[in-house]
């Protein structure tokens, strides 16, 4: 190896002049190079007196290659590209087992990272990355494979697949039920302490949204905290600080442990969904075909598990549930 580079001209000599020989012009490489004519100029000078005889005749306002410089840039451009399919070939083989997810800080926080660990153990050998953020991600930049929104599935940069809609409901602790409960009816609900958070998305439904989908109305003093995201109004209504909208299908699990309670038989439906998007630009990689049908049957499974809990359960109460036929119709409204 060491006689090898013995041997060798400096690689940044080499790359300058298979550029000039290229493109038969100082100033357009240095151009390619994002260097100076001069820099151009010297890193050949450079080479012509390690080698001991020129490669360019200089003309004229042109250059032209001597015949020995024509050979060694027949050899360079060779053996450059060779690198750079190397190079190409071993990048795209790692990113080929790479999977880049976005999400909502909600949807991931909730619903997406309670579940990935199947994904990984079925697929060991694909590397993750979630970007987590409430932000819109543009997926023609290519910085990310797959994404998961909320809203009607049209979108400009990509194509999407829905995976289920949801339903909204008031939701507390446990330990905030016992202190202040009952909690029945929304003339009760709007006299405590509200939770929301404040979004800037047009298909956010907030609790004036939410109210107005069964004709109440927002008490004028507002809510009594507002947090910036909704997984923090949620982790608030954990704390015991009042009373938040739950959306059912990213806090099953708390429901289920009851760490949180639904109050009031009040839901609302939500008129879009969640949706998974890909970028219309080329083909998915084969880890994201395997994401989309993992992704797709755990969706199928977490809709049959609510259907079959919403079948047998009631709202949760410090004395009981409730019979259906006394609930009201449910509204309709946006969520994230």
């Amino acid at each position: 190896m060491s006689g090898l580079r013995r041997r060798l001209p400096p690689l940044t000599a080499l790359v300058t002049f298979e550029s000039a020989a290229r493109l038969r012009s100082f100033t357009r490489a240095a151009a390619e190079l994002g260097v100076t004519q001069a820099a151009v100029s010297r890193q050949i000078h450079l080479l012509e007196d390690m080698l001991g005889f020129p490669v360019f005749r200089r003309l004229h306002r042109r250059i032209e290659l001597t015949e020995k410089g024509q050979t060694l840039a027949n050899a360079a451009s060779t053996a450059l590209t060779l690198v750079a399919d190397a190079i190409a070939e071993v990048s795209e083989s790692s990113a080929q087992d790479e999977l880049v997810i976005s999400a909502s800080v909600g949807f991931s926080h909730f619903w997406l990272l309670p579940r990935i660990s199947r994904f990984t153990r079925e697929h060991p050998g694909i590397k993750l990355r979630i970007i987590a953020q409430d932000e819109f991600v543009d997926l023609g930049r290519g910085e990310v494979d797959v994404t998961i929104r909320y809203g009607n599935g049209l979108w400009p940069d990509g194509r999407s697949i829905l995976l289920f809609r949801d339903e909204v409901y008031p939701i507390c602790s446990p330990d905030y039920l016992h202190a202040h409960g009952p909690i029945d009816d929304l003339d009760q609900l709007v006299r405590h302490s509200l939770i929301m958070h404040q979004s800037y998305d047009p298909v956010w439904t907030g609790w004036e949204a939410w109210l107005s989908a069964f004709g109440a109305e927002m008490p004028k003093r507002g809510a009594q905290m507002v947090c910036s995201s909704f997984t923090d109004s949620i982790y608030a209504a954990l704390a015991g600080q009042g009373i938040s909208l739950g959306w059912a299908r990213l806090i099953p699990d708390l429901i289920e442990q009851r760490r949180l309670v639904r109050l009031t038989p009040h839901v609302a439906q939500t008129s879009d969904g969640y949706h998974v998007v890909l970028p219309h630009k080329g083909k998915p990689k084969q880890v994201t075909e395997l994401f989309l049908a993992w992704l797709s049957g755990m969706a199928r499974e977490a809709e049959a598990g609510w259907a079959g809990a919403a079948a047998v359960s009631g709202v949760m109460h410090e004395r009981g549930g409730e019979d259906d036929d006394e609930h009201p119709q449910p509204g309709t409204a946006a969520a994230p």
